[in-house]
């Protein structure tokens, strides 16, 4: 005759266990054996034998018993990962603190920034621990990326114009991102492009013939994504010019057009301004200074420069135009446009937050 086994000992939670176990269980940097203790535990404690917990989780009996058996011995420390052998911390924290502050604070005597190996010597640490406490830390000394404040007198205004604009365009108008693609150089390789092979990637010479430059103006239509485009010799307020009556001609008599664009000198000379009058359906919205990045047309020229202009080999500018006009007929037969998400205010609390960030690092 069989004979049962002990009774599973009964967990009773307060409510400070519970509301732990369950944040350990919703918790996205929790380990994964922790969220599973956790959820056996409170499993546990709604009731019911190993056996029957066990099947309801789709795990083995003999873990059921084992952690709940450990909850009941030290409760929610007893689920905690229990030190684990090996060789002991070499790096003490104050050690860990000096490393930070020499990388945030110092600068080698011989260069820009620090290394591993310059760091490791500076210090007498290792570079395997330098390396391991910058990833740690997020620290990356060989990075610099670039940035740049509007001194726009003007700038929460057009930021709340702009973006305005972008979210909740007017009806009956079209609105056009425009700008122009300045200097863009027919490059011809001195020598001729290896094609990819298998293991081998594209090969190209180092250097280059320079054959001529064109500049490119262009609109983007936020609604469709479609683009129009106008290749010039020069970039002047006469190739402006003709640029707008291209789109004067070629977007319909009965809708407004609105112009998204930079206050660059060509764009408010005399002559513009005065063609601008003659035309009162265009109406001009211009981003702040040193803000490109609010014009969705800048999106899709860095688009043309990965896509097409990089890695192209061009023998005169005729032959680049050419190539330049059939990537944008391209591009118009399945445009896609660039959908603006961000509202104006959570623009400018952004660019608050960060403010207040590198004013409060001392720089």
């Amino acid at each position: 005759m069989a004979t049962r086994g002990p009774r599973a000992a009964v967990i009773v939670l307060s409510d400070a266990e519970r509301a732990e176990l369950e944040g350990w269980v919703r918790r996205r940097t929790s380990a994964a054996g922790l969220s599973a203790r956790s959820r056996i535990v409170l499993a546990c404690a709604d009731g019911g034998s190993n056996s029957e917990v066990a099947q309801r989780l789709g795990v083995d009996r003999s873990t059921v018993r084992r952690w709940r058996d450990r909850f009941v011995e030290a409760r929610c420390d007893g689920l905690l990962d229990e030190p684990r052998p090996g060789r002991p911390r070499t790096v003490s924290d104050a050690k860990i603190k000096d490393l930070i502050t020499a990388t945030l604070e110092s600068t080698p005597k011989d260069a820009t920034h620090w290394s591993t190996r310059s760091m490791a010597d500076h210090l007498g640490m290792s570079q395997s621990t330098v390396s391991r406490v910058w990833r740690a830390f997020g620290l990356a000394p060989h990075k610099q990326d670039s940035w740049k404040l509007s001194k726009d007198p003007l700038f929460t205004e057009k930021v709340r114009d702009v973006v305005g604009l972008y979210l909740n365009p007017p009806e009956r108008a079209l609105v056009l991102c425009v700008d122009e693609k300045t200097q863009i150089q027919a490059l011809d390789r001195t020598q001729p492009i290896f094609p990819m092979l298998p293991g081998t990637p594209q090969r190209a010479s180092h250097d280059y013939v320079r054959n001529g430059t064109s500049s490119l103006y262009a609109a983007l239509d936020i609604a469709s994504g479609k683009v129009i485009g106008s290749l010039h010799a020069r970039h002047r307020a006469t190739e402006f010019l003709a640029f707008l009556r291209k789109i004067d001609a070629e977007v319909p008599a009965d809708l407004d057009v609105h112009l998204v664009m930079d206050n660059a000198s060509t764009h408010k000379t005399p002559a513009v301004k005065r063609w601008l009058t003659a035309h009162p359906r265009f109406v001009i919205h211009f981003t702040p200074t040193s803000s490109s990045w609010m014009n969705l047309v800048e999106r899709w020229f860095a688009e043309l420069t990965n896509k097409k202009l990089r890695r192209s080999a061009h023998r005169s500018v005729r032959h680049l135009n050419a190539d330049i006009r059939a990537w944008i007929d391209t591009w118009n037969e399945n445009p896609r446009p660039y959908v603006w998400v961000k509202t104006a205010d959570q623009i400018l609390e952004s660019i608050a937050n960060y403010c207040d960030r590198i004013n409060d690092s001392g720089h």
